[in-house]
């Protein structure tokens, strides 16, 4: 393998945790920074495809998602009446993973941030890079607590509005809002509830999918071109109103909103990112979103991001000069991301122009398929 000695990963995420591990199995030394010093994570649940299961099994870590999450094997879409328009097969990618799932965001990072310290990664919390120093044989890092290392490699993966890109590559250009914001929230699961269930209206989207043996979370998906600033304690009240009209599960959850605590209402816009190639400079790579941060519309963001790390280390393992090791890696990575990205925000542009129903799925299908292919 390439002769590395200590390699820094900056950002305790999905992708910087992921990464870590995967290193550490390779056994290289890694040190990991997270600027919160309590390593939270925010947000509702998140949907696990396929491939990301893979990914998951790969880290070792897919029985504890299967316990402490969701998963199943199809889809049901409604209109927005409620009635039932088309029942989807998600078959599994092998005889030994569930066709997709869901899991608790903060449930997932529990699960990956304890094999991270178990796997022997040196985690500092409350701690940002304040300097970058590259040369031939090493990069020196400078730290936001006046202390500094030198590390053979450093992995940015601190997300789409990542400090280290605006390092290593100042020129780039800022994410991109879409047009498209977003609701989450978590709510029981309904009885016989046991898989996706979509409600497509004309102008947004709803999606519930399990989490847990007990919960899941709905998204609400729509256009808002304006982009506008949202006072939390609006949200339950805002979030009221966009769900009426729908059928289905969704008045019983709706009847639960105006009680909910507004911090339990996750809302966003969605912004996109792709950096050009290359994705390193010098000794410094970046992953995740800081390289390629995508939209949900194809549930592949974090298994993107998951997949990065453990890319990097099995190119690692290859051997080679570093230049080689990353320049594989971004062969590997770069098409495949992209693929995500772009065709995100396409199904993005279908949903907001009231396009084809047809061409929608079609496109979504046709993605999905490819992602399943080996990475």
């Amino acid at each position: 393998m390439a002769a590395l000695g200590k390699v820094l990963v900056v950002g305790g995420s999905v992708g910087g945790m992921s990464c870590a591990i995967r290193l550490r199995r390779s056994g290289i030394a890694v040190d990991l920074i997270d600027i919160d010093p309590d390593w939270r994570t925010y947000g509702a649940g998140i949907t696990i495809t396929g491939p990301t299961l893979r990914a998951l099994k790969t880290l070792g870590v897919l029985e504890q998602v299967k316990e402490l999450g969701a998963v199943w094997s199809g889809a049901k879409v409604f209109n927005q009446a409620g009635e039932l328009l088309e029942e989807l097969s998600i078959p599994p990618l092998g005889p030994d993973l569930p066709g997709t799932g869901g899991i608790m965001r903060p449930v997932l990072h529990k699960i990956l941030s304890t094999r991270t310290l178990d796997a022997g990664t040196n985690v500092r919390l409350g701690l940002a890079v304040s300097g970058l120093e590259q040369h031939a044989d090493r990069v020196e890092v400078h730290f936001s607590d006046a202390t500094r290392g030198a590390y053979d490699l450093v992995v940015g993966a601190d997300g789409i509005f990542s400090d280290m890109r605006a390092r290593v590559f100042p020129g780039a250009a800022k994410p991109r809002f879409t047009g498209q914001v977003i609701y989450r929230i978590v709510a029981e699961r309904p009885a016989g509830f046991d898989r996706t269930h979509f409600f497509m209206g004309r102008d947004m989207k709803v999606g519930f999918n399990p989490v847990s043996p007990t919960h899941m979370y709905m998204y609400l998906l729509y256009a808002d071109p304006a982009n506008p600033r949202l006072d939390p304690k609006d949200m339950p009240r805002l979030l009221h109103q966009k769900m009426a009209g729908f059928g289905g599960i969704v008045p019983q959850v709706r009847e639960t909103v105006l009680g909910a605590n507004a911090h339990t209402i996750n809302y966003r816009a969605l912004d996109v990112q792709m950096l050009p190639r290359p994705w390193y400079r010098g000794r410094v790579l970046l992953i995740g979103d800081a390289a390629h941060a995508t939209t949900p519309h194809l549930a592949s963001g974090a298994g993107m991001a998951i997949e990065d790390g453990i890319v990097l280390a099995e190119e690692l393992d290859r051997g080679g000069a570093l230049p080689a090791v990353l320049e594989r890696f971004t062969e590997r990575r770069f098409e495949r991301c992209r693929l995500v990205v772009e065709n995100s925000v396409q199904l993005g542009q279908i949903e907001m122009s009231h396009g084809s129903t047809a061409e929608h799925g079609r496109l979504m299908t046709e993605t999905l398929a490819a992602l399943c292919e080996p990475i």
